[in-house]
């Protein structure tokens, strides 16, 4: 099932299994922050900082750096948010870990629904 997702390889989805065993039982929330990928936002009061990604599994967050940088060069649904996120005016580092969390998320989706990918044609 994982390995139908464009740019999602053997070793990623080894890596992915081994690192992540809950997954397809977590919600969508749940499995970007548990592999470190949910936007933290730093406030107090009127003073806003900016967000940032911490805590969660590193090997997992590893395990999907090159699937997102394949699948944003290679997966016309990715493709197409990475460069939403550059056009918008988000840094080349931001977007990628966006398409991270997206892959992580639809990785859950899929085990979740016990299905292949399918390519958006719309």
């Amino acid at each position: 099932m994982l390995k139908s997702i464009p740019g999602v390889g053997s070793v990623s989805v080894t890596s992915i299994r081994i690192d992540c065993p809950e997954i397809g039982t977590l919600g969508r929330k749940q499995i970007a922050s548990l592999s470190g990928l949910a936007p933290m936002t730093r406030q107090s009061g009127q003073w806003g900082g900016a967000a940032f990604i911490q805590g969660g599994r590193k090997f997992l967050r590893d395990a999907l750096y090159m699937p997102a940088l394949v699948a944003m060069r290679f997966n016309p649904d990715m493709k197409a948010k990475y460069q939403a996120l550059r056009k918008a005016g988000k840094s080349a580092k931001v977007a990628i870990t966006a398409i991270m969390r997206k892959l992580i998320q639809r990785a859950n989706t899929l085990i979740k629904q016990d299905r292949k990918w399918k390519t958006n044609t719309a």
